[in-house]
């Protein structure tokens, strides 16, 4: 079998590429990735060399060389995680996320569709439904409701997908999956910004008053759920994917600070994100009926796996950490801090 893999360069998307290259040894990879800022080829570490997997630099939303590409590869199936993900950047460029987002989807349901691939999975994400109150669960019926840009911008190729389907009937499928978090993601996100900083004694910010809720997964039970999406969803389905591990931001950042060994004394309160939803906690209930999917990593143990990695490989954040982040650190958080 052949996976043509958009994104995979990316955190998500090299954890889905490292764990399918381990699980199916006869499985070839078509690893596609533009390297912006978050993709990293050091994210493919271990790879270089195996016949199987194929590294190829390029946009998405260059349709000429994306058809081109899927109609040299013939893969049997499209997972497309190339995607603009950063709340806080979409509001500073919500031009960026469209442009990547929306239409780089497009050009690839164009291409899947004039090369007749089989299956086309799109990785979408939970904040398409907007914001939850103190209780309930998203589920697949519930109102897409997007409350920022990039949410925005993730709802519109959803629905994009979702009529290739209908219309040429394509078999593609959507999953939305709750917060990850896990090796090789970049250290704007909350989980590894907390832990790195954490590990440097630097202050932790948190918006607002730290009281907005995730639903934190850990990536390998991620990958896993996509495995069984790919190998025994139905076309033109959504599927939900959440860890069930519901954490206020400041219970995971003090989750974090007392893994590390730090002191809660660098927690430092930030103004609010614009439009932060609150709330956030998914329903996988078709997932787990029709795979027998289940999460299998908790919180405290994902977190613990975590920081062993991120201590396994200081240079690979601090190498980030003092690039072009430093300058959207400061611009974001540097008069708060």
């Amino acid at each position: 079998m052949k996976l043509l893999v958009t994104g995979g360069a990316g955190f998500i998307g090299a954890n889905f590429v490292h764990y399918m290259m381990e699980t199916y040894p006869d499985l070839r990879v078509v690893n596609v990735d533009k390297l912006t800022y978050a993709g990293n080829l050091e994210n493919l570490s271990g790879l270089e060399g195996d016949s199987r997997h194929k590294f190829v630099r390029l946009d998405i939303c260059e349709s000429a060389g994306v058809e081109e590409l899927f109609l040299a590869e013939h893969p049997d199936a499209v997972v497309n995680f190339a995607a603009e993900t950063h709340v806080d950047r979409s509001i500073q460029s919500p031009d960026i996320f469209v442009r990547t987002n929306v239409l780089g989807t497009l050009s690839l349901l164009e291409a899947g569709r004039k090369a007749e691939v089989p299956v086309f999975l799109q990785i979408s994400t939970d904040e398409v439904y907007g914001s939850l109150g103190e209780t309930g669960r998203f589920t697949e019926s519930s109102l897409v409701s997007p409350n920022s840009p990039y949410a925005a911008s993730k709802a519109g190729a959803d629905h994009l997908v979702r009529s290739y389907h209908k219309t040429y009937g394509m078999d593609t499928r959507i999953t939305r999956s709750s917060n990850n978090y896990g090796p090789y993601q970049f250290p704007e996100k909350l989980i590894p910004l907390a832990m790195t900083n954490a590990m440097e004694g630097l202050p932790l910010p948190v918006y607002g008053d730290g009281m907005n809720v995730r639903d934190w997964i850990y990536v390998t039970d991620h990958c896993r759920a996509l495995d069984l999406v790919l190998a025994r969803g139905k076309p033109g389905e959504t599927y939900n994917i959440g860890g069930a591990q519901e954490k206020t931001n400041l219970e995971t950042v003090r989750t974090i600070i007392k893994a590390v060994g730090a002191d809660e004394s660098l927690i430092r309160f930030v103004p609010d994100r614009q439009g932060h939803d609150r709330r956030y906690a998914i329903d996988s209930f078709r997932l787990r009926e029709e795979t027998g999917w289940q999460p299998l990593v908790d919180f405290p143990e994902g977190i613990e796996k975590t920081l062993v990695w991120y201590r396994n490989h200081e240079e690979w954040w601090q190498r980030i950490k003092s690039g072009e982040y430093r300058h959207y650190y400061e611009k974001m958080y540097g008069k708060y801090l």
